[in-house]
């Protein structure tokens, strides 16, 4: 297993949003470390990176918005370490501005460096606001896409499909091209966090062949299909490779500061290789827990989480849950 990435972050910052769909479990209380302390440290892990692993990608990033007090001045530093988040920035979760300070901040962020900018739309007006739990939040990310795009930046926006949305994805997606938003793709949402919570609107072959041609097009059946069909692929191919995730928290930014950086890796290499030490292959979980005929649609990383949670449930195994990313962990592909 090669390590071809590592991302530092610290969840320090709020999200004015309470998404149904929230892989980091938003409940207003942020588990990050303090951000200018956790800075500092990216500061010194990225030199040592440079000088000693220059072939492994290294990136720095808060959440869970993007909404830093100091976020052009952030996007600076983020630049000078060539973290992506310097050039891509997700803007969901951000708190409700003026159209001035919309202005103001669309400026800056083209100034500062950002290149691209993404949305998540649930559904239309009324089930987007519901979904992620603020009135007008539909509205509000149309208007910043529609400055962003004045300003030179490109937009783009994913569409989480469940049974419950699908039929509101054709004309959801008239709306975002009108508002001049780039690409439009739409996805399946991940069990993660609360994505667990929608297993049971998750999107099926009986929503897929209801999709108007517009949104049949913009689903990578190539990257998800239904569970029948992983089951029954002939040639699934095993991850080589993983990122890194070090999520810096209260009670482990003092341990991470005490290590040596190549004991950082190690250590959070040692929690991927332990986890998946302990349990069987995707292909030997889908031989346990498969449906061959399965009609709902998975990502391949999600239905392996899928069986790897029943898995540890049935055995009653005790494991460090690496998949969870609002802590250290990995992500294998």
């Amino acid at each position: 297993m090669k390590t071809r990435s590592i991302m530092v972050q610290t969840l320090c910052v709020p999200c004015s949003c309470h998404c149904r769909y929230c892989l980091l479990s938003w409940n207003n209380h942020p588990v990050g470390a303090d951000y200018e302390r956790s800075k500092e440290y990216a500061k010194k892990f990225h030199a040592y990176m440079k000088e000693n692993h220059p072939e492994i990608q290294f990136d720095f990033t808060f959440g869970y918005s993007m909404d830093h007090s100091n976020l052009l001045q952030e996007i600076d530093f983020l630049n000078t370490i060539g973290s992506i988040q310097g050039r891509l920035l997700q803007l969901d979760g951000m708190k409700f501005r003026s159209e001035e300070e919309i202005d103001e901040l669309m400026s800056g962020l083209a100034g500062h460096g950002i290149k691209q900018i993404n949305f998540t739309f649930y559904g239309l007006q009324a089930y987007h606001d519901r979904f992620a739990g603020r009135q007008g939040d539909f509205h509000y990310l149309l208007k910043l896409a529609q400055t962003a795009t004045e300003h030179g930046i490109e937009t783009s926006a994913g569409i989480p499909l469940t049974h419950e949305n699908a039929a509101q994805s054709e004309e959801l997606i008239g709306i975002l091209e009108a508002h001049r938003i780039k690409k439009v793709s739409l996805l399946i949402p991940h069990e993660e966090g609360r994505g667990i919570s929608l297993n049971g609107i998750r999107f099926s072959q009986w929503d897929f062949e209801r999709l108007g041609p517009n949104a049949k097009c913009r689903l990578n059946t190539g990257i998800f299909k239904t569970e029948g069909q992983w089951v029954n692929e002939k040639n699934l191919q095993a991850e080589e490779n993983r990122t890194l995730l070090i999520s810096l928290t209260p009670d482990n930014i003092g341990m991470f500061e005490d290590m040596g950086f190549e004991e950082a890796i190690r250590y959070v290499e040692k929690l991927d290789e332990t986890y998946y030490a302990a349990l069987p292959t995707f292909r030997q979980l889908c031989e346990m827990y498969g449906d061959p005929d399965g009609t709902c649609f998975y990502g391949k990383r999600d239905l392996f989480q899928h069986y790897q949670k029943r898995y540890i449930a049935e055995k009653k195994l005790s494991l460090y849950d690496v998949t969870d990313e609002r802590y250290c962990g990995s992500r294998r592909f």
